[in-house]
């Protein structure tokens, strides 16, 4: 991918809406974020707008802004951190002049005018952060694009716990903490759970199944979710809980939803497990994966799959 293309359209339009993924995390908000504040501070004149829908208890980390319609008539559009179409937040995205998709996840949907993934990036944030040391002044870079970024980071690699942290990682992490912001507060903000999102981790290691090759699953019952007053977004908090286990190689979490077939959150220490979510209505990372269930059975049918993909993997 020529970067340079990249640059030289968002040197050429003068209205730029940036979107990302639907539940967005702290990678897609900052990703979205930082990109953003770094074209205003390079181009102070070009209307830059993030468009999205609500992001949750992260609304300290970013916001949204109100985009009208008649905003995309001639606007370069960019998604970031967002793999496929159905997934991005507000379907307007596919309405601008021209458009741009910033990815690390696997690019299985290639939509847009111009395509820059990189799976083997930890996150989107550093991809934008590439881009900018691309740019050599074609782009901003301060404080507030810095912490956006060293956010996203973070976030998409657990602390610098999962294995996507490469050198490359550390480095640009080391780059963003000599601006002016403060990454201590940040990482504490990030790690903050509510006691309700506590009592919810505390649920998953009480009703936890775990095989003898380690293949965990659990279910999260929509009542439970109410009664501890968790919106969707906060759930999310629980999904690593039950990788603290020695015994635990994979695992699924299935979360029960109002509207919806189960939720289906995927992780795994080894085993790839994204080809287990593309088979039932999902994707993602090799080692963390996102699906859906429609029923019971469904959710049978990915627990038996999972001790399979463990079983082998541990046999190897």
């Amino acid at each position: 991918m020529n970067l340079d293309a990249i640059l030289d359209q968002i040197e050429a339009a003068d209205t730029i809406i940036i979107h990302r993924h639907v539940n967005p995390d702290p990678d897609a908000l900052g990703s979205q974020g930082g990109l953003g504040a770094s074209i205003q501070a390079a181009y102070p004149q070009k209307t830059v707008l993030l468009a999205g829908g609500d992001v949750g208890n992260l609304d300290w980390l970013s916001t949204m802004d109100d985009v009208p319609d008649s905003a995309y008539a001639q606007a370069l559009v960019i998604t970031v951190d967002t793999a496929d179409t159905p997934r991005v937040s507000d379907q307007r995205f596919n309405s601008g002049k021209f458009l741009i998709k910033i990815d690390h996840h696997p690019n299985d949907d290639d939509y847009g005018d111009l395509t820059w993934v990189v799976p083997e990036a930890s996150s989107t944030s550093e991809l934008i952060y590439d881009l900018i040391q691309h740019a050599a002044g074609r782009l901003g870079f301060n404080a507030a694009v810095a912490r956006l970024l060293y956010a996203g980071i973070v976030g998409d690699t657990g602390r610098f716990l999962f294995n996507n942290t490469s050198a490359h990682t550390l480095e640009v992490a080391a780059a963003l903490i000599q601006e002016d912001f403060d990454p201590t507060a940040l990482n504490n903000r990030m790690n903050q759970i509510s006691l309700a999102q506590a009592k919810l981790q505390s649920y998953v290691f009480d009703h936890l199944q775990v095989t003898a090759h380690g293949a965990a699953s659990v279910v999260i019952p929509l009542s439970v979710v109410q009664t501890l007053g968790l919106t969707s977004d906060q759930v999310h908090a629980a999904v690593g809980t039950p990788g603290r286990l020695g015994e635990v190689v994979a695992w699924a979490i299935f979360v029960e939803q109002a509207d919806a077939p189960y939720r289906v959150n995927l992780r795994s220490k080894g085993p790839i497990i994204n080809t287990l979510a593309k088979a039932h209505h999902g994707g993602g990372h090799p080692l963390a994966s996102g699906a859906k269930a429609q029923d019971q059975s469904e959710i049978a049918a990915i627990q038996t799959e999972l001790e399979t993909l463990v079983t082998q993997f541990v046999a190897q």
